[in-house]
């Protein structure tokens, strides 16, 4: 099977995580996108979803499934998403789609994490796929500084892209995540930073990850 078969593929197992009558967390990205098209077969078996993008949010709509706004729920058993790299504990990038802050609030309502990916994301260590951190346009070139002479990486504005919440992406390359908990929460205290791509906090609970040979379970 290729990349994109794969997808399909955890997409539709993916199902077996929603709780019927509940509302679902929905991610964003090409994988989250085959999840929401078989999401669709059971939409009437659902209360409706809390999405972390408006692209994610325009399909949900199109395919009639009803969109809750975050403020609406004051939690959410499972939160569904893809992720760019995930290691062996269960900790993730994300951001290659700029949706990396609205993704971590849909992450906060939920109870459990649940990641569906290709086997090409499954890493010994975080940091080969760019790093993306969303920030406040202003402190872009002070926070590009500042990844350089804390963490020797290299950060560029990531080109013709505005995030849903009108900031900026930089991507951070030449990283070695080492520590992703530690990591996440430094970056996070920096001026301007509005939110970086390491999920270690909000880690996954399962990896539902597309292999040649099926669909193999990762529990963290």
């Amino acid at each position: 099977m290729n990349q994109d078969e794969l997808k399909v593929l955890v997409g539709r197992a993916a199902l077996a995580e929603v709780v019927p009558g509940a509302v679902v967390g929905v991610g964003t990205g090409s994988t989250v996108n085959c999840f929401i098209d078989a999401l669709a077969t059971m939409k009437d078996r659902i209360a409706g979803a809390v999405s972390s993008s408006v692209k994610s949010t325009e399909r949900l709509k199109a395919l009639g499934i009803k969109v809750l706004d975050a403020n609406e729920v004051e939690s959410i058993p499972v939160y569904i998403d893809g992720a760019d790299e995930i290691d062996h504990r269960g900790h993730m990038v994300k951001g290659g789609g700029a949706a990396l802050t609205r993704e971590k609030i849909v992450a906060d309502l939920a109870e459990r994490f649940v990641c569906i990916a290709d086997a090409s994301k499954l890493v010994d260590t975080l940091g080969k796929f760019p790093l993306p951190v969303e920030v406040i346009p202003m402190a872009a070139a002070q926070v590009a500084r500042r990844f350089r002479q804390t963490y020797g990486g290299e950060a560029t504005v990531r080109e013709g892209v505005v995030t849903d919440n009108g900031n900026l992406i930089l991507d951070v390359r030449g990283l070695t995540i080492s520590d992703p908990p530690a990591m996440e929460a430094e970056v996070n205290q920096w001026p301007g930073v509005v939110t970086m791509g390491v999920f270690a906090r909000h880690k996954a609970s399962v990896c539902l990850l597309g292999t040649p040979e099926g669909v193999k379970t990762l529990r963290f």
